[in-house]
């Protein structure tokens, strides 16, 4: 069993597809072996090396995705979000420590002047016209120095991101080859990918979900991965055409737009069937997995996943087992356990979700405090607590109740968000929703909802709470409810509760 990601991603037909992208050819798995063997040439004449950091900031494509797993073949890739400040650049690239960054041929913006500013050795990626996905050129503006030429061990860090940092700092996660390794495998096996699978690619990749879920796991399995250029609604279902995949991975807010586009791409969605949908980075609502899974005539497989854990904890089964709407799914790869939200022990009932496994890194980077806080010791294994609360039925599936710092404290009345979101996900109005927590005067806190209406669709807020009230509990129904055109999300399409009433300009409620 291979235990590094270049290990992992070898296969024996090496004229097999490995990556694509729209309008070219596909780049094989021989190809993407000299490609992966080109850029440690051009790494290494660069002074980059093992151990060594490098900052990838590319669009979303195929070349994100091969400049990924060749250049954690070399050293420790450190991928950014293109779309961040010169500000926010500064201080991821000199929070991560990086020697060099990778940008596209003739970029100069925020990112260059931010690496220019720090010293670090920029290295350019240029594309030449007809070559298949994934195919690039590395030339290096100036050197780093010198680097250590050996490959990379299981222990040594192929990937570090951050935390997204909502009401702190954000942490440094480091994950090993043998983490990254290991969640790649519990993916393809969760799923039972083969050489016949193909992955339609629509996440960010320089987020978690992506590099390991859609890239990682696909070519561990010896399957083809799809790169899009991003996520867009309009170009999906063409893109499904072209692509030919046997399943998708995305995000609920994804999901919920292209089925409200599903019903004019009805052709399509029966042209090229799928084997299976997948979700993951925040909890799906019952009734658009119960959609999703009517609309596709297919299984959607929801995963429950985090960036500490170097993506999959939990999955919903393939068929025969169910797939339960609103829940996470079964253990899938590391130990997933209950414990205890305050004391170093594991528990039964509700609790704090908290697992252990070789997929999970060791420790954030330089934060002693965050590790005491959020790492212990018991019956015989390491733990890390996701902050998550959550619960086990009897069969073993896990659903959650919540983020624990997005628990709802009403007058100490706990109110989950996630509860109340699959409530009003049932009302025939509503096309996308987020509870979350109203300051209050005297309660602390109260519930609010913002809410999307489907195209078409009418419904008032009054209308929306009388929903709610025939179906919840007095003190979780919300006592305010905001209907919005479009409601704000994180850099990867996920919906933000923590700060959501300041972002939304509504005042703290006597």
């Amino acid at each position: 069993m291979t235990d590094t990601l270049a290990a992992l991603i070898r296969t024996p037909d090496s004229a097999a597809p490995a990556i694509g992208a729209p309008g070219r050819d596909w780049l094989s798995y021989g190809g993407l072996a000299e490609q992966a063997a080109r850029v440690a040439t051009a790494l290494h004449g660069a002074g980059v090396g093992r151990g060594d950091r490098v900052a990838i900031v590319l669009p979303n494509g195929p070349e994100m995705a091969v400049a990924f797993v060749t250049v954690a073949g070399v050293a420790t890739t450190c991928p950014l979000n293109p779309a961040y400040t010169q500000d926010e650049f500064s201080f991821y690239l000199s929070d991560l420590k990086a020697k060099a960054i990778i940008l596209t041929e003739g970029e100069s913006g925020p990112a260059f002047a931010a690496a220019k500013a720090q010293g670090l050795a920029v290295i350019r990626l240029s594309v030449a016209p007809g070559t298949p996905a994934g195919h690039f050129s590395l030339a290096a503006e100036t050197s780093a120095g010198r680097a250590d030429t050996t490959a990379p061990s299981p222990e040594d860090v192929a990937l570090i991101l951050h935390t997204s940092g909502t009401t702190s700092r954000p942490k440094i996660v480091p994950l090993l080859q043998s983490n990254v390794a290991a969640s790649a495998r519990n993916v393809g096996a969760s799923l039972a990918l083969t050489p016949q699978d193909r992955c339609l690619n629509v996440m960010p990749l320089f987020h978690i979900h992506g590099l390991i879920a859609a890239v990682s796991a696909s070519l561990a399995a010896g399957a083809s991965v799809w790169c899009a250029p991003g996520f867009d609604a309009l170009r999906f279902f063409g893109w499904m055409e072209e692509a030919r995949p046997s399943w998708y991975t995305a995000v609920p807010t994804m999901h919920q737009t292209i089925l409200a586009r599903a019903p004019r791409n009805a052709a399509t969605i029966a042209n090229v069937p799928l084997r299976f949908l997948r979700s993951s980075s925040a909890s799906l609502p019952g009734p658009v997995m119960e959609a999703l899974a009517q609309t596709f005539n297919a299984p959607v497989i929801e995963g429950y996943g985090m960036t500490e854990a170097a993506h999959q904890m939990a999955s919903n089964p393939l068929p025969p087992r169910a797939q339960k709407p609103g829940s996470v799914g079964v253990e899938a790869g590391p130990l997933v356990r209950i414990a205890h939200e305050v004391e170093d022990r594991l528990t039964d009932g509700t609790g704090e979700v908290v697992i252990s496994g070789p997929n999970v890194t060791p420790g954030y980077e330089g934060n002693p405090d965050a590790n005491a806080k959020s790492f212990f010791e018991a019956e015989g294994q390491r733990w890390f607590r996701t902050g998550d609360q959550g619960e086990f039925d009897a069969e073993g599936y896990l659903t959650l109740t919540g983020r624990l710092k997005e628990i709802i404290n009403r007058g100490g009345e706990k109110v989950s968000p996630l509860e109340v979101d699959g409530v009003l996900s049932a009302h025939p109005a509503v096309a996308q929703v987020v509870t979350f927590a109203l300051p209050h005067a005297k309660l602390g806190e109260e519930v609010a909802a913002a809410v999307v209406l489907k195209d078409g669709a009418e419904a008032t807020d009054a209308e929306i709470r009388v929903f709610a009230a025939e179906r919840l509990a007095a003190f979780k129904v919300p006592r305010k409810v905001v209907i919005l055109a479009e409601i704000p999300k994180g850099a990867t399409g996920k919906l933000q509760r923590i700060g959501l009433a300041g972002k939304l300009g509504l005042v703290e409620e006597a």
